[in-house]
């Protein structure tokens, strides 16, 4: 990726300048409350070196999916006080995205301050279609900057949008890649440019059609393509077994035959399923075999020897993706899959494996099983955006960048 880097503008200069930066701050909560800081704690690293060395740094960032105004649920109030506190400085909060509270923080700003915008998704435009209304988000954003700003891009979970903050600033101001969005895309170009074999690409979540554009580009490409989750269940029924009232996408069903006679040498479905009489956390369960299928209650894991069989697999592989659980993790009775998948990764990374976490529902889980980051090679902070990358996508939170340098 041919852009100016952070380390470009830092030696530029930045002593008294306002520098905006868009990061993803897109953290789930639980009662207010941040259940995995993940996505703040790798942002850090390029907000303290531009506070340091004397920016005005400016900050701005989605929560969840507001539908175009406030939304007090979404608030980055908890973000500002996490940030706050791994940064050692006061981060202030405006209460609005570029109205007049956001305008006189910008304004009172002095070298090294930290301002962080309301959710700009509070904001129609942020998400428009339209181009013009895009852009009048965009210039009111590099007013708070003011003529000598510059624009760093750091939230990698959103270059794969072509919305104002990520896009349209990046083409009115000087803009830079931050250090996460080089990160990310360095490890990316590492897993489709310069593999080591044998490679394995793990996929799990609910729906094949969110996944098959990366399987069509990776099979070819793979030595193992294990798939769990619910998606698993569409690939199960296109075997001829019933799946119960596991997800299931019917207008699937037949591409998933396509594709285990394309890829059958290379995609591990599930030998055995952990089937639920109801979707809950203390729900009764029994063991089934994907051969013979299962016609009553629900697949919410991946059973016992799917797990060995997946595990052993995943040991042996010099790289590994991984993105997408293989059960409902949330509720610990169906985390085993999961789990296991994890510590397989983290144990084919401790004897040499290159590993990526495609971040998520997957990082997600890797923290809530207490497993360190350091235990993988890389966790991602955008799942969707390394999706698309290996899909061969372009992403133009990424394109607008090389079109500036």
């Amino acid at each position: 990726m041919a852009v100016r880097t952070l380390k470009d503008l830092l030696a530029e200069g930045v002593s008294g300048r306002g520098v905006l930066v868009r990061s993803d701050f897109n953290v789930p909560l639980e009662n207010g409350k941040i259940t995995d800081p993940g996505r703040i704690l790798a942002s850090v690293p390029t907000l303290a070196q531009l506070a340091d060395a004397g920016a005005k740094v400016i900050i701005t960032a989605h929560l969840g999916r507001p539908k175009g105004e406030p939304d007090p649920a979404l608030s980055l109030a908890p973000v500002a006080a996490r940030l706050s506190a791994e940064l050692g400085r006061n981060v202030q909060l405006a209460g609005d995205v570029v109205g007049s509270d956001a305008l006189a923080r910008a304004e009172g700003l002095t070298d090294g301050d930290v301002l962080l915008l309301e959710n700009i998704r509070f904001d129609p435009r942020e998400t428009a279609k339209d181009d013009a209304e895009r852009a009048g988000l965009a210039k009111a954003l590099v007013e708070l900057v003011g003529d000598d700003g510059a624009f760093v891009s750091d939230g990698f979970g959103v270059v794969h949008r072509k919305q104002a903050s990520v896009y349209d600033v990046a083409s009115l101001l000087p803009s830079y890649a931050g250090d996460l969005v080089a990160a990310e895309v360095e490890v990316l170009k590492r897993i489709t440019t310069d593999v080591e074999h044998p490679y394995a690409v793990v996929l799990g979540g609910s729906k094949v059609s969110d996944k098959l554009a990366v399987i069509e580009a990776l099979a070819p490409k793979v030595d193992t393509l294990v798939i769990g989750g619910g998606m698993a269940f569409t690939f199960i029924k296109a075997q001829g077994s019933p799946v119960g009232d596991s997800l299931l996408q019917e207008d699937m069903v037949d591409t998933c035959k396509e594709l285990l006679d394309r890829f059958g040498d290379v995609i591990h479905l599930p030998h055995d399923i952990v089937v639920a009489d109801e979707f809950a956390a203390d729900a009764e369960t029994s063991i089934a075999f994907t051969r013979d299928g299962f016609t009553e209650g629900m697949g919410l894991d991946i059973g016992p020897g799917s797990v060995e069989r997946f595990s052993a697999v995943l040991r042996s592989a010099k790289t590994v993706f991984w993105n997408g659980p293989m059960g409902v993790f949330e509720f610990e009775r169906f985390s085993t899959g999961t789990r296991g998948v994890a510590e397989a990764i983290a144990a084919a990374t401790q004897d040499g494996a290159f590993s990526v976490v495609g971040g998520g529902d997957s990082a997600a889980a890797v923290r809530s099983f207490g497993l360190p980051d350091d235990a993988f090679s890389h966790i991602s902070t955008g799942g969707g955006a390394s999706l698309e990358y290996l899909e061969g996508k372009e992403l133009p939170g990424l394109t607008v960048l090389e079109q500036g340098a």
